[in-house]
């Protein structure tokens, strides 16, 4: 039972980071950019996916017990929610650029 708990949380990540991959490439797709953004994807992407690692699993994003429970939809929510502003100001810090407040909130 425990190698199946372990296979649903690797879904999970997996799962996560590929949809974090495809969010980064619409929003450069979004500006027109994706054809030729290449390595600068990475920008968006390395913060949101530290930020998204540093925050889920305070949240139980991946227990596997929580999962099961549609009742704790709200997990992942608030881990985007918590996520946003973090990955901003990481990619601030990486960029050293200043953190626009309307990229946070987008």
């Amino acid at each position: 039972m425990q190698n199946r708990g372990n296979l649903q949380r690797f879904v999970l990540i997996a799962g996560d980071i590929i949809t974090l991959a495809i969010v980064t490439v619409i929003g450069f797709a979004s500006h027109g950019t994706a054809d030729t953004a290449g390595s600068r994807m990475l920008t968006t992407f390395i913060p949101l996916v530290v930020a998204w690692f540093l925050v889920a699993p305070f949240l139980y994003v991946y227990d596997t017990e929580v999962f099961h429970d549609g009742r704790q939809l709200w997990s992942p929510l608030w881990a985007m929610i918590l996520t946003s502003p973090m990955a901003a100001w990481l990619r601030g810090l990486m960029l050293n650029s200043p953190i626009l407040p309307v990229i946070v909130i987008i």
